[in-house]
């Protein structure tokens, strides 16, 4: 088994399951049964689709991985720019104190910042309001636990020509 990294540091995917490339120990074609044909290729398959499988959860990790990195920058800087935002009201209050009082100029940008957070907090409430369960998805698995359960009853499946199987 592969180690999680190279010498360099560099993330190594675990090996990974695979159909075997060397000659395995076959029976001639006459003396196989058409059962054990049939396990065979469902083996090989199964081993296949597993492979992939764990291919793709190795490879999403570590884009994920990349990702969370970097999204640690775009944190970082998002709480850089919500504390900047302090320094921006108190230029917007110095500036009306200008023409007004100093105490009425922050008392004007603090009902502007409650006005903003409010109206905020409006369209968050709207946006939520909105949220609604996923109807096509139940609605799909409904059918799929219908049609299982139907199987595992023994009931009649019809083929291409509609025409009862049993």
């Amino acid at each position: 088994m592969a180690t999680p990294t190279s010498a360099g540091g560099a993330e190594v995917p675990p090996v990974l399951p695979s159909i075997p490339l060397s000659k395995e120990p076959v029976t001639p074609v006459g003396e196989q049964s058409i059962g054990g044909l049939v396990k065979e290729a469902t083996a090989h398959v199964s081993t296949l689709v597993r492979a992939e499988v764990e291919l793709a959860r190795a490879e999403v990790t570590a884009e994920v991985k990349k990702g969370l990195q970097g999204s640690i920058f775009f944190i970082v800087a998002l709480v850089i720019a919500l504390f900047s935002l302090f320094y921006l009201f108190f230029t917007i209050a110095e500036v009306i104190a200008i023409w007004l009082p100093r105490s009425a100029a922050f008392g004007i940008t603090f009902a502007l910042m409650l006005l903003v957070a409010g109206l905020f907090g409006f369209l968050g409430y709207l946006r939520v309001r909105k949220i609604r369960k996923p109807e096509r998805t139940i609605s799909s698995l409904k059918d799929s636990a219908q049609v299982l359960s139907q199987r595992g009853r023994g009931a009649t499946s019809p083929d291409l020509n509609g025409h009862s199987l049993n």
